[in-house]
C-alpha cells in the first residue's frame, strides 16, 4: 500500500540566491512539482542536502505528528527553500473516518506545522491518495487545496533509483510526482532527476493552490512563525 502522502500546503520565504533560484532557472520552459510525503524524519536532513546540492525545490507533505515531534526539521525544510503541506496527523485511511475525525486529522496538522515554524499550509495530500467529497470539503474549510499526483515514483513499493529516474522522465509541464521523505532510493535518484529535467528545459516549481498544478516559484517575506 502506498505509504501516506502528506497533503500539501505551500509556504514561501526570503531565500539566499542559491536556494531561491536553481542554476538553470533561466532555461525553464516549464515547471514540475516534486513532492515528498511522510516527513519530517531522521532522513530529512540528507534529503534536503541532496535537493539543495542539485538546485531543486520540492513540496514536503508532512504528517502532523512528525512535525510536532521534529519542529527543527520543519524549520530546516523551509530554510532550505522547500514548501510545506498537510498530510494528516497520523496517516489514516481518511475515507473510513467520520467527518469529525477527518477534521481533527487536518486541523491538528495545520496547528502542528504552523507551531513548528512551517507556516500555514495551503496544500493537502490525503494519505494513500484516498479521498472523497467529505475529505475534500473538510480540507477546503481549512483553506487547503487537495493535491494528488500525476506520476507515482513507486518508491514506496521498492522501486530502484533507476526506476524512479525513469518515472521522473515522464513528467511534463505542470505535473506532480509522488516520492517519500524516507526513501533512500528516491534520494539517490535526485541528481539524475535534476539532470533529466534540465535536459528537457523543465524546472522544479511550487504547486499553485488555485490550479493544483506546478508553476514558477515566487519568493515572499518570511513570516514571524518562521523565526525561532
Amino acid at each position: 500500500m502506498v505509504v501516506a502522502v502528506a497533503a500539501a500546503g505551500a509556504v514561501a520565504l526570503t531565500l539566499t540566491p542559491a536556494a531561491a533560484a536553481p542554476p538553470r532557472a533561466a532555461a525553464c520552459n516549464g515547471y514540475v512539482g516534486l513532492t515528498f510525503d511522510d516527513g519530517p524524519s531522521g532522513n530529512t536532513s540528507a534529503l534536503l542536502g541532496a535537493l539543495r546540492q542539485n538546485g531543486l525545490r520540492a513540496t514536503m507533505f508532512n504528517q502532523g505528528g512528525n512535525a510536532a515531534a521534529h519542529p527543527s526539521l520543519v524549520r530546516a525544510q523551509v530554510s532550505a527553500g522547500m514548501w510545506v503541506g498537510n498530510h494528516s496527523y497520523t496517516h489514516p485511511h481518511l475515507t473510513q473516518l467520520s467527518q469529525s475525525q477527518i477534521d481533527s486529522e487536518i486541523a491538528r496538522t495545520q496547528q502542528a506545522i504552523a507551531g513548528a515554524g512551517g507556516g500555514t499550509p495551503r496544500l493537502f495530500r490525503p494519505p494513500y491518495g484516498e479521498t472523497n467529497a467529505t475529505v475534500k470539503a473538510v480540507a477546503a474549510r481549512y483553506g487547503l487545496t487537495q493535491i494528488i499526483w500525476d506520476v507515482d515514483s513507486q518508491d514506496w513499493n521498492g522501486a530502484s533509483a533507476d526506476a524512479i529516474v525513469q518515472a521522473a522522465a515522464r513528467l511534463t509541464n505542470g505535473q506532480i510526482m509522488l516520492m517519500h521523505d524516507w526513501s533512500a532510493n528516491a534520494r539517490a535518484a535526485i541528481p539524475r532527476i535534476a539532470q533529466g529535467l534540465a535536459s528537457r528545459g523543465l524546472c522544479a516549481g511550487t504547486i499553485s493552490p488555485q490550479t493544483g498544478r506546478a508553476v514558477a516559484p515566487t519568493a515572499v517575506s518570511v513570516t514571524p512563525a518562521l523565526k525561532s
